[in-house]
């Protein structure tokens, strides 16, 4: 998606998803941004991986107790504690902006969260539903819908379908959703997600 999204809009401010696979040492990170006050940033590490997750609306929000939500992050174990204060994942005051979180061991035969008493009666309540549909359906159709809709462009299936099979990116494909950018202006994204290019 970040590559897709590179293509589609080569500023990296008006990006949706992004993904730098050295955010940190020994890390990955992808990540989200609606542009709107939702985002979710999911880290990859030899231990394994760490969801946060914030939907700024939700009833779940750490602004409506000044403090995150009951469980949400007491559970998280101790190999991802650094992720929870990560100054990128809180806000000026130092508190961690989430809404939903979750991990997975390596090892873990499922993912995790905390033990969390969730409110009664609202749909959706820490937006997770909302924050992670894409991830939920990871089909080249469904990042075209995601893609069409948020930039107002067609988008080229054929050319979704080479990125999410992981093939080489060559200047063809750049082209078929975007005629206007040359495939070496996107060095730089796909460095940082280290996607590999064939120069054409």
């Amino acid at each position: 998606m970040a590559v897709l999204e590179a293509i589609l809009s080569p500023e990296w401010s008006s990006r949706y998803h992004s993904f730098d696979a050295g955010w940190g040492l020994g890390e990955e990170m992808a990540a989200m941004r609606d542009g709107s006050g939702d985002e979710y940033s999911i880290v990859f590490s030899a231990a394994g991986a760490y969801v946060r997750g914030f939907a700024h609306e939700a009833v779940m929000s750490p602004y409506g107790d000044d403090g995150s939500w009951p469980g949400v992050l007491d559970s998280v174990p101790e190999v991802f504690r650094h992720c929870v204060e990560e100054p990128a994942f809180c806000d000026e005051d130092g508190m961690p902006v989430v809404t939903a979180c979750l991990w997975r061991e390596v090892g873990d035969g499922r993912w995790r969260v905390g033990e969390i008493d969730y409110p009664d009666g609202v749909s959706d309540p820490d937006g997770a539903a909302g924050l992670f549909g894409r991830l939920v359906d990871p089909s080249p159709e469904a990042f075209r819908r995601f893609a069409e809709d948020y930039y107002e462009v067609p988008v080229d299936l054929d050319a979704v379908r080479h990125v999410y099979a992981l093939r080489p990116l060559t200047q063809a494909v750049v082209t078929a959703p975007n005629a206007d950018l040359a495939a070496k202006d996107l060095a730089d994204a796909l460095a940082a997600a280290r996607y590999p290019f064939v120069a054409s």
